[in-house]
């Protein structure tokens, strides 16, 4: 067995045993294929690295106390894949293939699923990217679709403790009637230069505004942005932010704890009224926000005071994390076990 300490796992890159691969050529998508090399053969004049037909999902794999591993709404990741395929002109997974490609990668690579008191999960990232050559700006006829996994402890160092963010009003991570609503590497790319600036300063990563007015907060980083006043769950409404499927997930379990919920455009000027505001998404699943900084105008928007996350996070968050690890009635059937 590994010997992989693995209550310090990072969230990075670790070599499991095998990933699964399949082409697309000729029209039709071909068999599942299993690989151990790490390595990919492409083609030079790729259209995924000159023309940006790429894109790609994250979801995890959990191991509950009762043993049973269990994948968190793989369906929707699926889903958004084939919306991002249609965006990008490349050819769409089935859904069924991506389901049962996802369910043999960890299957293969069971031995680096965490134990369940670890608190660490499997994460899954499976990529679809255009791999046929092209020099003209057009869609190519060939594409590869495959899955790695990796094991991986929280997302942001402080795991679930409030962490600072500030405004970035430089950079623009992707445009209204652009990218930003699908998941493709592009969007990212756009993001790093801010998110480095971020780092720099001493912040955990920086929040996006509209690019159009620079008037709402859009994308929180790599996640999504949600907010807690009045007894409501608040998150921004947006045609450049990526649909999270963990957003979603806490959008259904705000109401069913009593909660109010709307998705609507969040003004700078409304984070002063917020009692509680955190960034959520596969990788973090819920990073309270302890304090936002706007380096323009100097203001600071503070969530917390004592260092510790709002009561209404904490519960969303253990509720969510409960239905992953199985502790928690799935109550809408999110979890798929993979036997």
């Amino acid at each position: 067995m590994n010997n992989i300490d693995w209550g310090s796992l990072s969230f990075s890159y670790m070599k499991t045993d095998y990933n699964v691969r399949c082409y697309y050529r000729d029209g039709k998508w071909g068999e599942l294929e299993v690989h151990s090399s790490e390595e990919v053969s492409i083609h030079m004049a790729a259209t995924g690295l000159h023309y940006g037909q790429e894109a790609f999902e994250g979801l995890k794999a959990f191991k509950g106390k009762d043993g049973k591993v269990r994948m968190f709404r793989v369906e929707e990741n699926a889903k958004r894949m084939h919306n991002s395929a249609v965006g990008t002109m490349m050819a769409p997974v089935p859904e069924e293939m991506f389901v049962n490609a996802v369910k043999k990668a960890v299957e293969l690579n069971k031995r680096f699923i965490p134990p369940y008191e670890s608190g660490a999960s499997l994460y899954i990232r499976p990529l679809l990217f255009g791999s046929g050559g092209k020099v003209g700006v057009a869609p190519t006829d060939e594409y590869l679709f495959l899955i790695f996994v990796t094991p991986v402890g929280p997302y942001f160092k402080a795991g679930f403790k409030p962490v600072k963010m500030m405004i970035s009003r430089d950079y623009d991570r992707a445009a209204p009637h652009g990218t930003g609503h699908i998941k493709v590497g592009g969007n990212y790319a756009a993001s790093l230069r801010a998110g480095e600036e971020a780092h720099d300063k001493g912040y955990s990563t920086a929040i996006f505004l509209d690019s159009k007015e620079k008037k709402y907060i859009d994308e929180c980083g790599p996640a999504n942005f949600f907010g807690i006043k009045d007894n409501t769950y608040i998150t921004p409404e947006s045609s450049s932010i990526l649909p999270s499927i963990t957003n979603k997930s806490l959008f259904q379990l705000a109401q069913d704890m009593g909660l109010k919920t709307e998705r609507r455009p969040i003004a700078i000027e409304e984070l002063e009224t917020f009692e509680e505001a955190g960034a959520c998404g596969t990788a973090a699943v819920i990073s309270p926000i302890g304090q936002i900084d706007d380096p323009e105008t100097g203001k600071s928007y503070v969530f917390s005071k004592d260092g510790e996350p709002g009561p209404v996070s904490l519960k969303l968050y253990n509720k969510l994390r409960g239905i992953q690890y199985g502790d928690e009635p799935d109550t809408y059937g999110w979890n798929t076990v993979v036997e």
